[in-house]
């Protein structure tokens, strides 16, 4: 299981102060107002920084790192990623998962195998293909699987295709085959 998330994108500078835009990957801000300190992460570096100061600012966080205290010097932390442990990380609420501990996930078929086996951790189905990421669609976030056959097939996130979405047990059952038609 994953242990360090991303949990923000540094943005553009705001102010004469020092302070960066920071936008949320979960789209809540609770959490990164609690934080004292964050791993940023930036073209293969990582730095532990103390925060100063933050402030709600509509949808992103307005952040002013120790020994950051310009615009010009902010500008450096545009385009990094905040770093955080998975206690920092935004609460999870009642079915939602880390994207992170999703990827990598076998896919099985509920319905329509043509052959079922045990496997290694308990599940039972041929695995059909592993889950490389979670991606924003237009109309929802779409499940990226890597078939066996070489193929990736995306698939919209939602209850109607899977049946069961569970990193605890290290599955994910999608629901039919002809869903990746």
């Amino acid at each position: 299981m994953v242990e360090k998330f991303i949990i923000g994108l540094v943005g553009s500078p705001f102010g004469i102060k020092g302070f960066v835009k920071v936008s949320p990957c979960s789209g809540e801000i609770e959490h990164l107002l609690k934080l004292q300190s964050v791993i940023v992460s930036k073209d293969g570096n990582e730095k532990l920084l103390q925060i100063e100061e933050s402030a709600p600012s509509s949808q992103s966080v307005l952040m002013r790192f120790t020994g950051i205290d310009s615009p010009e010097k902010a500008k450096t932390l545009s385009g990094a990623q905040l770093l955080a442990g998975r206690e920092q990380a935004a609460p999870l609420g009642e079915g939602e998962f880390y994207i992170e501990d999703l990827k990598g996930l076998p896919v099985t078929v509920e319905n329509g195998l043509t052959t079922t086996h045990e496997q290694n951790n308990g599940q039972t189905g041929e695995i059909i293909g592993y889950i490389s990421d979670i991606i924003e669609g237009g109309g929802g976030e779409l499940v990226e699987i890597n078939l066996n056959n070489g193929e990736k097939k995306l698939v919209p996130f939602r209850h109607e295709f899977f049946s069961e979405i569970c990193p605890e047990k290290g599955r994910i059952i999608l629901r039919n085959l002809w869903i990746l038609e």
